[in-house]
């Protein structure tokens, strides 16, 4: 039975019950485990992969299976996705294999039956030529096509045409890009690419953003030597174009209220001249994250500390720039972290007061003429320019300004929302406001 599949069934049933994000949980097992490198790669691909396409998974279990997906238990449920998905999702795996390592992992559950009904399951399916289900209509069949909640399709549709709906549910799946910021204080792209090309890792220059690498061919990007040295931090484009729109080059105080893990401060204070970055989170934990990474990449302008960014603060200085990163339901970075659109609408509907709070809280720290960015990885309305628009309705000292006056098309705009489709990056959006009383 191999490790890896054995490992990717431990991590799915885990994450099923603890509702952890699917990058934590692998990491930290991976770190744990003495799999070889190539099986760390299957474990990741696996973990990864069934996560994404756990209702697509189990509409075809659905289809085969007289019990009800939500009767079986975790581990036979767990087991099946591992097979369907290897079946359906990964050409290099032969179908005997896929089918044969599932009836092993199968015996191991305490019902003799399992193996059996494990194997029929998955040989129905391919004697169906590996065929997906037919839905009622064509909601459910983007449903199970995409492995997208009908609600959230939903959602799409009265937010966006649908031929942007159809390039939200094809950007959630599949294998988001990396791209790196290199650490200007250290080292210039062209130094980092060939240092890179050294370790074996291929990387090139993204034309939008002179500092920015787009990196493939590599399995652990914090175990290279460019990585430890603090050469660079994985930022993506997107993230790395909000930082460019605080032009924040001369500015001498930026605020960083939802800092963690600090990719957003990093960036900010190596593009800063003499200024300095205080960055904050909520928890102590997260702010160790943000110390850390400032001191390997060497940023002594970068300090880190735990605040409540909806509670005002009498003790904080006013500053020329502020990023608000708020909180948000992550739909615009669902292909990173697949288990987001698995939660409840519900949840989400609560996200727009409290950043809304975020947002006018830190606010009251900006200096006149001061730029404020309000910024989110999703792509929901409500938590868009809704809530920066309630703000400007009632704060008439702010006002929205262009994200970008010199670069044109798309970006010069207040309100920017950027889709997976615009540049392969991240789901985003950038509003930018300054005080102008």
């Amino acid at each position: 039975m191999s490790d890896a599949r054995s490992t990717a069934l431990k991590l799915l049933i885990k994450s099923q019950e603890n509702k952890t994000y699917s990058n934590i949980a692998l990491d930290e097992a991976l770190k744990r485990s003495q799999l070889s490198a190539q099986d760390k790669k299957l474990t990741a691909a696996l973990f990864y992969g069934v996560t994404e396409r756990i209702i697509t998974l189990d509409r075809i279990i659905a289809k085969y299976s007289k019990r009800p997906c939500d009767k079986l238990s975790s581990g036979i449920r767990g087991v099946l996705w591992l097979g369907l998905y290897q079946l359906k999702f990964m050409d290099g795996i032969p179908d005997n294999a896929a089918v044969d390592e599932s009836v092993k992992l199968a015996k191991k559950d305490k019902n003799p039956a399992a193996a059996g009904f494990v194997n029929a399951v998955l040989r129905s399916f391919i004697r169906d030529e590996k065929a997906l289900p037919e839905g009622k209509n064509e909601l459910e069949n983007l449903s199970i096509e995409y492995s997208c909640p009908i609600w959230l399709i939903e959602k799409w549709l009265r937010e966006y045409s649908k031929e942007q709906t159809m390039s939200l549910l094809q950007s959630s799946v599949g294998q988001p890009p990396t791209t790196i910021r290199v650490n200007t204080t250290k080292i210039t792209p062209d130094e980092l690419v060939k240092r890179l090309s050294d370790e074996g890792i291929k990387a090139k220059k993204v034309s939008l953003l002179e500092n920015c690498l787009s990196i493939s061919n590599v399995a652990s990007i914090e175990a290279t030597d460019a990585f430890k040295q603090g050469l660079f931090h994985v930022q993506d484009i997107a993230s790395q174009i909000c930082c460019e729109a605080l032009d924040a080059k001369n500015a001498s105080l930026l605020l960083d209220v939802c800092s963690a893990p600090g990719g957003k401060a990093f960036t900010a204070a190596q593009i800063m001249k003499n200024g300095s970055v205080m960055a904050f989170d909520l928890h102590e934990n997260r702010v160790r994250l943000i110390k850390g990474g400032a001191e390997r990449l060497g940023l002594s302008n970068v300090t880190a500390s735990v605040n409540n960014a909806k509670v005002y603060s009498d003790d904080m200085p006013k500053a020329d720039r502020i990023l608000c990163d708020v909180v948000c339901s992550g739909l615009g970075v669902i292909r990173r972290k697949p288990e987001i659109k698995y939660k409840s609408p519900e949840e989400m509907e609560r996200l727009p007061e409290i950043q809304y709070d975020i947002l006018s809280t830190s606010s009251r720290y900006l200096k006149k003429d001061g730029i404020l960015i309000y910024s989110t990885c999703t792509v929901s309305r409500a938590e868009n320019e809704n809530v920066v628009q309630k703000f400007l309705k009632n704060n008439p000292d702010f006002e929205a300004v262009n994200v970008f006056d010199d670069k044109g098309g798309l970006f010069k705009t207040p309100f920017l929302t950027l889709t997976p489709k615009d540049l392969n990056s991240d789901g985003f959006f950038i509003a930018k406001l300054k005080r102008v009383k």
